[in-house]
């Protein structure tokens, strides 16, 4: 069974059931494909065009209240109102996507998503009173499911509703695995690990300091993040089709954002320039800027972690959790999957930010054409760095131990502790006990049994952990 709709460019057969209409159809014949257009930005878009509907309501009963029942115009009914808030309603909670037919990699600014779910909400609420999908005579899609609605202003703010929400997750799984972590520094600050710098053994170190510099870059990323939203939080709705207002009344401008506002419980803000937000998409390029300094903090992090846990030299210090089978050939074999995905997701954030700033800066005068792929990137960024973040903490740190005999020993055996004596012996014969400890293998106390450089009882206290790892030395440490 099919129904016909028509539009200016002629008739198109539509599915009868289908809540989607002719103007999806056209666009799904225009962009093929199947990449996925987030549903989050979906939802948002149901309670974006809610607030546009709560605010038709009230400026109609303005307009009732100046001019009693002669207006000026013709409004819509409160049945037809009703039934479009029930249905914006739904959308926002994710109802009818199997409706929505559009995919992300898409032409138009946007115009394809705005008349799709108008087409989605029009059908609803037009099965809701009575009617059958696509009698729009009675209810339209773009004259009442897109009252005072521009695509410009509408699908941009629901962008930013959308990429607010899930802001408000990664901070709290930031936090989460900082939280983590923290623990992991606490309770390792003086056990002994060899540091290494550019690849090579350096002067001892610890496992907590190694991880309080993770601690640390996940505190600034939580701390970055948390003020995103801040830097995106003006929209543009109520601007219309370039951020002028014209054809809408200056109470629906104003009131709209503040229903947003009420409607979501989000800080948002009316722009003090509604042109500059329709056409500059720069806020984009900012905040994705901090999302990708997070994804290099993580990369670091498991690139740090898959290395010390390797087989490629000596005694592991750090053992990762085995999550999964490594091979389809060799028995036993165990990958560092939880590091590779985190590795991969962060260079595809990478990518995501050279699209993001290309096409911000691809926009033409009044517009941006490109928002649809901007926005899409912005959202599959911040999901990817959820998901990073929960399978760090659930996969990876919950289970990662420490070999603290191995950490001793790697220090202790290696020639860069000698370091540690050039305030006490001086450098030469600091050099000359590293020198033995490499051609005998032996560790740093045989070697000075050998050569007597320093009593030995020094030497111990010198190597304590708490003396090792001081802030340089004072003089009554000589």
């Amino acid at each position: 069974m099919s129904r016909i709709e028509k539009d200016s460019l002629g008739e198109k057969e539509i599915p009868s059931e289908a809540l989607y209409g002719i103007h999806s159809v056209r666009a799904r014949e225009n962009f093929p494909g199947n990449s996925t257009f987030p549903v989050e930005w979906y939802k948002s878009v149901g309670i974006t065009k809610l607030a546009c509907y709560n605010t038709y309501r009230k400026f109609s009963k303005a307009a009732e209240g100046k001019f009693g029942k002669d207006l000026p115009f013709k409004i819509i009914n409160d049945d037809i109102l009703d039934a479009l808030c029930i249905a914006a309603r739904e959308v926002s909670a994710g109802k009818y996507y199997n409706h929505f037919i559009i995919p992300s990699v898409q032409g138009g600014a946007g115009t394809s998503i705005n008349m799709n779910i108008n087409e989605i909400i029009t059908n609803s609420a037009l099965l809701n009173t009575g009617y059958k999908c696509g009698e729009y005579s009675s209810i339209d899609p773009l004259e009442h499911a897109n009252i005072y609605q521009s695509t410009n202003d509408v699908i941009p703010t629901a962008l930013t509703v959308a990429v607010m929400n899930l802001l408000q997750s990664l901070e709290e799984k930031i936090n989460l695995l900082r939280q983590t972590v923290e623990q992991f520094e606490k309770k390792s600050r003086e056990k002994l690990r060899q540091s290494y710098t550019q690849m090579q053994a350096a002067v001892p170190s610890s496992f907590g300091i190694l991880f309080s510099t993770y601690n640390e870059a996940l505190s600034r990323d939580w701390w970055r993040v948390s003020k995103c939203s801040e830097r995106i939080k003006q929209v543009n709705l109520g601007g219309g089709a370039i951020g002028t207002g014209l054809s809408l009344p200056r109470f629906f401008i104003m009131e709209v954002v503040p229903e947003l506002r009420t409607l979501t419980g989000l800080p948002l803000a009316h722009s003090e320039n509604l042109s500059d937000a329709t056409s500059n998409l720069d806020k984009w390029v900012e905040v994705h800027a901090t999302l990708k300094a997070h994804a290099v903090n993580l990369e670091k992090m498991s690139s740090d972690l898959r290395l010390l846990a390797s087989d490629l030299s000596g005694e592991r210090t750090i053992s990762i959790p085995d999550r999964q089978e490594g091979s389809s050939i060799m028995p036993g074999k165990i990958n560092p999957v939880i590091p590779e995905f985190v590795i991969s997701a962060a260079h595809k954030i990478y990518s995501n930010d050279v699209l993001i700033s290309s096409l911000s800066g691809q926009g033409t005068l009044e517009l941006n054409a490109y928002l649809p792929v901007i926005g899409c990137s912005v959202i599959e960024t911040i999901n990817l760095l959820i998901s990073c973040n929960v399978t760090l903490l659930n996969n990876l740190f919950a289970g990662l131990l420490i070999n603290e005999e191995a950490g001793y020993k790697a220090v202790i055996n290696n020639p860069s502790i000698t370091t540690s004596l050039n305030p006490h012996i001086g450098y030469h014969k600091a050099a000359e006990l590293a020198g033995l400890m490499k051609d005998k293998k032996i560790n740093i106390f045989e070697a000075n049994r050998i050569l007597k450089l320093i009593d030995e009882t020094k030497l111990k206290s010198i190597l304590e952990p708490g003396n090792l790892l001081k802030l340089g030395f004072s003089l009554d440490d000589l």
